[in-house]
């Protein structure tokens, strides 16, 4: 089962990217790696606003964090042209928008964790780091970063 057939038994149709909203780039490909960088959570084409521990359930936190994956595999897609050649998601970071005494945050971080292992089996399991903030831009209340090795290596740009 190809990455593609696998999406679509999950009922998953690929995003374009998003537009940066800042002085960025939205990825960036260096030798076998692409670093792709920080999405926000979205709901309904709109940033998610909210903070997990005051407003947000860990559960709402977790599906925000699995439809930023999602996006993140949108912008995969275009930097690479083919998920077929993604090696190995190597690393996830994950900024959790909470309050000083919520703890879940690798909780919320596994909505994103747990569909990249679904999509891409073995190769989707990858070190992270899952952080409580006090905010991010525009009060979304999850940011998460990728960075996946591929099979066909380009210099950086």
């Amino acid at each position: 089962m190809t990455v593609y057939d696998k999406l679509r038994e999950l009922g998953i149709t690929l995003p374009a990217p998003p537009a940066p909203a800042a002085a960025y780039v939205p990825f960036v490909r260096c030798n076998h790696l692409v670093f792709i960088s920080g999405h926000l959570a979205r709901k309904d084409g709109t940033p998610w606003v909210g903070q997990l521990g005051k407003d947000m359930t860990t559960s709402e936190g977790r599906q925000a964090a699995r439809g930023i994956a999602i996006e993140l595999l949108g912008t995969l897609h275009a930097a690479i042209g083919d998920l077929g050649q993604v090696k190995r998601i190597v690393k996830l970071t994950s900024f959790v928008n909470s309050t000083s005494e919520f703890t879940d945050h690798h909780l919320v971080t596994n909505g994103a964790s747990e569909l990249l292992a679904d999509v891409f089996g073995p190769g989707g399991m990858h070190a992270r780091s899952a952080v409580g903030v006090a905010q991010i831009p525009t009060g979304a209340c999850v940011e998460i970063e990728l960075i996946v090795e591929i099979a066909t290596a380009r210099p950086a740009a």
